[in-house]
């Protein structure tokens, strides 16, 4: 499976914010659980529709996303 076939991006689900195929639950917010400190058993027992490959392509979509980024730096005068 590939990133494509977990993460979605669909104007009419969750405003069109990333999300695991066939759910509401966003990427942002399995980041934000993680960062927190939830483990991945915690998630898959939090939100019994995902699946553990479903958390990692979660994290593997922000790290392409944070890869693709563009840093413009600005310069205080």
């Amino acid at each position: 499976m590939t990133l494509t076939d977990r993460i979605e991006i669909n104007p009419k689900v969750m405003l069109g914010k990333p999300v695991i195929r066939w759910t509401r639950v966003t990427v942002e917010l399995i980041l934000h659980k993680l960062g927190e400190g939830s483990t991945e058993v915690e998630l898959l027992d939090a939100y019994p529709q995902l699946k553990r490959e479903d958390i990692r392509a979660a994290q593997s979509y922000a790290a392409d996303t944070m890869a693709r980024e563009t840093v413009v730096l600005k310069s205080h005068a």
